[in-house]
């Protein structure tokens, strides 16, 4: 699961970096609300940590900007404000959680573990289209029933093709999920990747849809 950390505090935010890689969480940082912006434009998050004492807004400003979609982000507003009227104004404007500084590191990992298993429930534990089957939660892909290695990036793009199997998604939604893992993706990349995915589960999985996009092929 990729996180954007929201935080102003440097030695804070130090802190909860170090703590969530420890935990095996990809974890992108943004001290200002016009960083957070720019990372919530080109990259897919599942998880937003959002402080909201920001040096150049209120950090609930940062909702308007994210993606209208059934994959937008988990918002998990973390902050010193401790009024319920600050509680509810964050959750009122789009927030879907709320934690008060200071607070134990477990509960944290708590939350984001809650929300991991809740995104993971949207989906269909397995994915069957003909001899692929493509396991979202254990993220275990087979081809008649023996397992394929894929890589993070093939791993990256299958992972939003499946989580819509019925949606085309944009050459532009692609390449965010590889922007994660290098800032210098383009169309050539995805093709690249496209045709690794093909080679690896079969062409027939991968349609693409002209002037688009691609699909995972119709049950």
């Amino acid at each position: 699961m990729r996180i954007l950390l929201v935080e102003d505090d440097a030695a804070l935010a130090q802190a909860v970096l170090g703590y969530l890689h420890s935990k095996q969480f990809k974890v992108d940082l943004a001290p200002d609300l016009t960083t957070a912006r720019a990372l919530v434009a080109v990259t897919h998050y599942a998880t937003i940590l959002l402080d909201l004492n920001l040096p150049d807004g209120d950090g609930l400003e940062l909702l308007q900007h994210l993606p209208r979609r059934d994959d937008a982000p988990t918002v998990v507003v973390v902050t010193a404000r401790d009024q319920v009227s600050d509680r509810i104004r964050g959750l009122d404007t789009g927030a879907d959680d709320y934690l008060v500084k200071p607070y134990d590191p477990e509960e944290l990992l708590a939350r984001l573990r809650a929300i991991e298993r809740r995104r993971s429930a949207q989906a269909s534990p397995v994915l069957q289209r003909g001899p692929v089957s493509i396991d979202l939660a254990r993220e275990v892909v087979k081809v008649d029933s023996l397992p394929v290695v894929l890589t993070p990036k093939e791993w990256a793009l299958l992972r939003v093709l499946a989580s819509r199997p019925e949606q085309t998604f944009t050459r532009e939604r692609l390449l965010e999920a590889l922007y994660q893992w290098d800032s210098t993706s383009d169309s050539n990349t995805l093709e690249v990747f496209i045709s690794r995915l093909r080679r690896k589960l079969g062409s027939p999985l991968i349609q693409t849809v002209r002037g688009t996009g691609y699909r995972l092929a119709v049950a």
